[in-house]
């Protein structure tokens, strides 16, 4: 599954987050070109800014009478001239304040859109993936990458990223007009930056890698929690809180030593840099004040060499500052990218038109299908259901029962032969379409935490009130929700584990009901439900699948002598197919065998 995303490895993870996000960014141009021209005007006015005080300077030099550190022809300081410099000064700022909150705002907007998009374009794209990833993935990875990567992206976008813009382009700017004021005192902010720029190189990988491992260390600590609470059940029962609370410790110690070290080496980057401004500003200060002296300068020119200094080595400390903003940012891209580069098993054809109503006739021609490992699952398996016949599908674990229903809604699609309904290949048609036509019930009934109405609903989204609850009442139902606290708008816990198994499964055949679809897939649906409830679940269940292709899997004898043929999978093969009363009269047969087995677990029990 991983095939797709190693190629992309190769460039580095700054890179592979821009490349992420560079297509979210296009619609947002306008707002981008607002915050460019505001951040551009600040730089301006932040170059600008020290002038007020160079005059100032120069014209107390003058005025004090020194023959040197004032050039000729400097007004003399009037008050007149400094309330007009002190004025120029106040304005300079507030304009500056201004340009830098609209350009904040515009990239905080802009990070806020672009994030908003690329979790909406994630979160398609994991549920395009077909159950090969699903099966293997870790469900509170996904939803970390999801919500807390993507979240750290938007905010090291506006936190670190936009002052960076900025000072860097502070820098270039002031580079020119340093040098046009003394080249010779530039050539060491010159010299600073390339000695920064040799000093973090190797630093900046180290915390970019060792972001990534915090960033994966916390994805396993979100995937602990997640199945932690959500088999709360299963860990008080089985008293393994000690267990899991340890488990969840050590990963949360792993996380935190990574991201210690991560820290560590950004610290040391910082006082790195530190002492390299440190020592640019001696040289410049030592340097400056000789060419005062020598007459080359004036003091107004020295203090604003000095001040710009000070501007111009900002983009120096905020590049060590916010590296390990930047890493962990990356770290969290590389994630968000990894998951954007598995590759979707099953895709619509293009032009692929929808697929017609139905009657259900399921063929299988010479189809093949292979594990995720590999392993073949099916070879050249042929297989015809005609349309309202009820099919029992049984063989031992592993034989491919369940993803042979997969294959009729394409949750996966085979690497040899055809599926059809009715005579079309499903892969000819919309998957939308396909799946319209199909109801499947679960084992373990999946409901969501809204309104019961809604659950129902989800089974066909414009269905009226009314038909909601007919539905509700043709599933018996609706006795049952009628008497909840807040009826059919009784807002359900996770995966409605308010209801009892019985409850739940009864909302979900309401909303197989209410979908009508010509194909029923029912896997395990009558499983570990109390004989009260398995019996109102039943004879719902009649109900729902009475005249419509039904394909069952289950473990439930009865279920299996009312169906109207029994399949027995077997290494990828079909080895026994009939009615059950045609083959409970063979004894050799493996369904006489199974019966049998069934039976006596019965009695046991």
């Amino acid at each position: 599954m991983k095939a797709a995303s190693k190629p992309a490895r190769t460039a580095s993870a700054l890179r592979r987050t821009l490349h992420t996000v560079r297509p979210h960014l296009g619609r947002h141009r306008v707002l981008i070109a607002g915050g460019l021209a505001a951040l551009l005007a600040e730089v301006v006015l932040r170059v600008l800014e020290p002038w007020p005080v160079k005059f100032v300077v120069d014209a107390v030099t003058a005025s004090l009478g020194a023959t040197r550190g004032a050039a000729s022809g400097t007004p003399e300081a009037t008050v007149e001239l400094l309330v007009a410099c002190g004025l120029i000064l106040v304005g300079l700022v507030a304009l500056r304040a201004v340009t830098s909150y609209l350009s904040t705002i515009a990239f905080a907007l802009v990070g806020s859109r672009v994030a908003t998009d690329l979790r909406a374009r994630v979160f398609d794209h994991v549920q395009a993936l077909s159950l090969r990833y699903h099966s293997v993935s870790s469900a509170g990875d996904t939803v970390q990458r999801l919500v807390g990567d993507i979240g750290r992206l938007q905010d090291v976008a506006v936190t670190a990223g936009l002052p960076l813009v900025g000072n860097v382009i502070t820098l270039v700017v002031l580079t020119g007009v340093m040098t046009w004021l003394d080249p010779l005192l530039t050539a060491v902010v010159v010299l600073a930056a390339l000695t920064y720029l040799l000093v973090s190189r190797p630093s900046a990988k180290a915390i970019t890698i060792a972001s990534r491992k915090t960033r994966k260390g916390e994805g396993a600590l979100a995937t602990t929690a997640s199945e932690s609470l959500g088999a709360m059940r299963v860990v008080q029962a089985y008293g393994l809180e000690r267990v899991l609370s340890g488990a969840f410790i050590a990963g949360n110690q792993t996380a935190l030593t990574e991201g210690v070290e991560a820290r560590r080496l950004a610290a040391g980057l910082e006082r790195r840099t530190d002492v390299i401004v440190g020592f640019a500003t001696a040289i410049v200060l030592a340097g400056g004040g000789w060419r005062v002296l020598d007459g080359q300068m004036t003091t107004g020119d020295l203090v604003i060499f000095l001040m710009y200094l000070k501007i111009a080595m900002k983009p120096l400390r905020d590049l060590a500052k916010y590296t390990g903003r930047i890493a962990r940012a990356a770290a969290s891209g590389e994630r968000v990218a990894d998951l954007l580069d598995e590759q979707v098993d099953v895709l619509d054809r293009n032009g692929a038109p929808p697929l017609a109503a139905v009657e259900g006739r399921i063929t299988l021609n010479a189809v093949s299908l292979a594990d995720d490992h590999g392993r073949p699952l099916f070879e050249g398996l042929d297989l015809t259901i005609a349309a309202g016949q009820n099919v029992c599908l049984l063989g031992p674990s592993g034989a491919g029962k369940s993803t042979l229903a997969g294959l009729i809604v394409r949750m996966v699609d085979p690497h040899g032969g055809q599926v059809r309904i009715d005579g079309v290949d499903v892969r000819d048609v919309t998957m939308a379409s396909v799946r319209s036509q199909v109801s499947v019930l679960l084992q373990e009934s999946v409901l969501f935490a809204t309104s019961v109405r809604e659950n129902i609903r989800y089974g066909r989204l414009d269905a009226t009130e009314a038909e909601v609850e007919d539905a509700a009442r043709g599933a018996n139902a609706h006795d049952f929700i009628a008497a909840l606290p807040g009826g059919y708008d009784t807002v359900l816990g996770t995966r409605g584990n308010t209801l009892s198994g019985g409850q739940r499964q009864r909302i979900a055949i309401a909303r197989a009901m209410l979908r009508d679809a010509p194909i029923i897939i029912l896997d395990e649906a009558t499983t570990g439900l109390d004989p009260a409830g398995r019996a109102l679940v039943e004879q719902s269940l009649e109900l729902l699948t009475a005249n419509r292709t039904t394909i069952t899997i289950t473990h439930d004898s009865h279920s299996v002598l009312r169906a109207d043929r029994v399949l027995w999978l077997e290494d990828g093969r079909i080895v026994e197919d009939g009615p059950p009363s045609q083959l409970m009269r063979q004894p050799d047969s493996r369904l006489a065998g199974w019966m049998l087995r069934q039976s006596a677990t019965e009695e046991l029990s």
